[in-house]
């Protein structure tokens, strides 16, 4: 039931419309008005009524799918037409008409054309593209419109700009869009064939060609093996010949067409020219060297002259040999040939095949099945290493220097290789010194009673001996300047260089001969028994581990010799002499304990005891050394401290105040810097930096003059001098702790 015409029962049609232009139905052509079409639509572009529009482009069914537009639906997608044409021909006695066939090309997603010709052989028309991609028009009266896919089936008469195509098939891809388009295909028809194109085939099939030759079809053996290489490595033995070498070379076989090249690889300064192949690419066969071929024996195929002079012409006179009677035969090197650990001919060469790359071991694997791949080495045997001997030393100036002289033919400078085991650098070797007190062992009674310091400078392994004496200057008389000191027993005039004592050699109870001399090492400064106690590796025997089980394990098995080391104390001091000490520990020990472990197990248990001078004498000591060298540049030690001090607490660790005073060049030794930083530190190592420098300036804050003693007073005394060596290591002993280690702790 209709709704009445009344206000409030009607649609606004126009809701969401946008256009609401007028059609323009009248226009000028060639300066005249006329009318331009009548199918013209109406306002806002509808239809008026009972008026049906034409479709501009093809229209297709609306599927299931996305409504996606023409140009992304039916991208990258081409309909296939096959079609001809039939052209009228002058002269009548090639035929009345020639046949072309074409290729049509539509395009859906914007119903355009392309026509091709495809090639045909001796057919007399020019392959390629007849007309362009573009949307043809519709035959008059229609050509206000575009073909469509519509318009193409099987057997339809196609007009493009005047000329006549008729389509007589489509291939596959084309039936099933035209089948989902809702086009049905008329069956396929059959091209007529061209009357001119029959004749001239009839002709081929008589025609003999003017070249004999067989075809040999090795595209597929390009397509599967192209850029496909097999990588050898192989050796060239010629040792038999007057160059007595083995030489490595580069096999590669070229799947494609079985060649082969080889390339040396020739080590530096190998003597011979690097020439880019050893063999150029070729085939190469078995049995080489063969011996010279006539022309024509090297070829493929073979020729017969059955020529008799009744011929029209001398080609028909020649024919191809299809059993190849006496056709050389060739056996050429295949990939089946070449594996690791055989033995090839290269031309008459022994070529070795020791080894070969991935890619062929995969190649191998896959083909043939081989699994074993293990190598042959190529490096031939080293050469015997000739000793080189030299002439002995002739007695004038060092070994080194002789032993230059016949190395070269210029006589250099030698440098001696300073390398020591202690340290891998030589820079953590420098200042370095240990200092031992020693004793000459001798059986003159003048002599039984001296003392000397030796001194082992590890930078570069060489030895000074001085002499405390009362007479010199200096209070030290030169015994031995710094040498490097020979071990005795060798032989003077002779080839190998001398060997010298190492550090290693030097502990206390060692024996040391120095240039004929007998020295027993009686002690050390406390440097130097940290230094060994530091490198266990290179001293054994300042390891107390050793000597402290086998002393428990005597001590342990009887009660009494605790009492003896309580009576050595009769005022309970909880302490005993070093010497007492010794003299019960080595009782103990029964001659299997030395003096180095010795003193290695009595430093476990030593009372400490102040390690410097006091501080007045080693203050005025030090101002001594200042003036000696007339170090007055004290400024730049302060604010450096206090950039330095990052927390400004006025204190700075022990080890950034040496680190200044070096870098500064304070003239001042190691051991008498290490003394001076040890009485201004505290027990967490810090030191207050002014105070510090504030002592040392000796501008501002003088000290009466350092009076100099004799080293033989100093000696006697219990005071020992800076940087010699104590003749007692340590003074007393903590004898309740040492027997509380030995029988575990007891109450007292």
């Amino acid at each position: 039931m209709a709704l009445p015409p009344l206000p409030g029962y009607s649609f606004n049609r126009n809701v969401g419309k946008q256009k609401f232009h007028k059609s323009h139905h009248w226009g000028f052509c060639n300066n005249v008005g006329m009318l331009l079409s009548e199918d013209i639509p109406g306002i806002g572009g509808e239809p008026l009524p009972g008026q049906k529009l034409k479709p501009k482009h093809s229209v297709y069914a609306k599927g299931t799918g996305s409504d996606a537009p023409a140009w992304v639906a039916f991208d990258k997608q081409v309909l296939c037409f096959y079609a001809y044409t039939k052209d009228e021909l002058h002269d009548k006695s090639l035929g009345s008409y020639i046949i072309a066939r074409y290729k049509i090309y539509f395009y859906p997603e914007d119903d355009t054309i392309q026509v091709n010709l495809p090639d045909m052989k001796n057919s007399g028309l020019q392959p390629g593209i007849v007309i362009q991609r573009n949307r043809i028009s519709l035959p008059p009266p229609d050509e206000d419109q575009f073909y469509t896919v519509y318009h193409f089936n099987i057997g339809e008469d196609i007009v493009f700009y005047g000329r006549t195509y008729k389509i007589y098939d489509c291939d596959a891809f084309t039936k099933n869009f035209m089948k989902k388009a809702g086009v049905k295909l008329n069956p396929p028809q059959q091209c007529p064939e061209d009357f001119y194109m029959k004749i001239w085939r009839k002709k081929q099939d008589f025609v003999q060609p003017f070249r004999y030759y067989e075809s040999t079809n090795t595209r597929q053996q390009f397509l599967d093996y192209n850029k496909k290489i097999l990588r050898f490595l192989c050796l060239l033995d010629d040792s038999t010949s007057l160059s007595e070498e083995r030489r490595k070379l580069v096999l590669r076989y070229f799947l494609i067409d079985g060649t082969i090249e080889i390339r040396e690889l020739l080590p530096d300064n190998s003597g011979r020219h690097r020439l880019p192949f050893l063999l150029k690419r070729q085939k190469v066969p078995k049995y080489a060297p063969t011996g010279m071929y006539q022309p024509g024996d090297e070829t493929d195929q073979i020729v017969l002259n059955v020529f008799n002079g009744y011929a029209v012409s001398r080609v028909h006179g020649y024919k191809m040999d299809i059993h190849k009677v006496g056709k050389l035969k060739q056996e050429f090197y295949e990939d089946s040939d070449l594996y690791i650990g055989n033995t090839i001919n290269i031309w008459g060469r022994k070529v070795l095949i020791c080894d070969c790359d991935g890619f062929t071991k995969t190649y191998y694997k896959t083909k043939y099945g081989i699994e074993d791949f293990t190598s042959i080495p190529c490096d031939p045997p080293p050469p015997p290493k000739i000793e080189r001997k030299f002439p002995p030393y002739t007695g004038f100036g060092s070994e080194e220097d002789s032993l230059c002289s016949c190395i070269g033919l210029l006589p250099q400078r030698c440098i001696y290789q300073r390398k020591f085991d202690v340290f891998k650098e030589k820079d953590s070797n420098e200042g370095i010194v240990l200092r031992f007190l020693a004793k000459l062992i001798t059986r003159q009674d003048d002599n039984k009673h001296r003392l000397f310091v030796i001194s082992y400078f590890l930078t570069d392994g060489t030895m000074s001996v001085f002499e405390p004496t009362e007479n010199s200057v200096l209070g030290l008389h030169k015994f031995l300047k710094r040498i490097r000191v020979k071990r005795p027993g060798q032989e003077l005039f002779k080839s190998e260089l001398s060997e010298y004592i190492k550090v290693e050699e030097l502990y206390i109870g060692a024996e040391v001969n120095v240039n004929g001399y007998l020295f027993r090492l009686l002690s050390a400064d406390e440097y130097t028994f940290n230094f060994m106690e530091n490198n266990l590796d290179k001293f054994p025997l300042c390891n107390p581990e050793r000597p402290l089980q086998m002393l428990k394990e005597k001590i342990s098995k009887s009660r009494a010799l605790k009492h003896i080391f309580i009576a050595a104390d009769p005022g309970f001091t909880r302490k005993m002499p070093y010497s007492t000490f010794r003299d019960l520990v080595m009782a103990i020990a029964a001659g299997k304990l030395n003096e180095q472990e010795f003193i290695s197990v009595a430093r476990q248990y030593q009372v400490p005891e102040v390690p410097c001078p006091e501080t007045d004498d080693l203050m005025a000591l030090v101002h001594k050394e200042l003036k000696k060298y007339t170090f007055e540049n004290f400024e730049p030690f302060i604010p450096t401290c206090i950039y330095e001090d990052r927390k400004k607490k006025n204190v700075l660790h022990k080890n950034d105040i040496r680190r200044l005073c070096k870098a500064c060049r304070l003239p001042l030794t190691h051991d008498l810097l290490e003394c001076l930083l040890s009485k201004f530190e505290d027990s967490e190592e810090q030191i207050n930096y002014e105070s510090f420098f504030n002592a040392l300036n000796w501008r501002t804050n003088p000290l009466p003059d350092w009076v100099e003693t004799s080293p033989m007073e100093e000696i006697s005394e219990d005071d020992v001098s800076v940087g010699m060596p104590p003749p007692v290591p340590m003074e007393c002993i903590d004898y309740v702790k040492f027997l509380n280690d030995m029988y575990g702790p007891e109450e007292e």
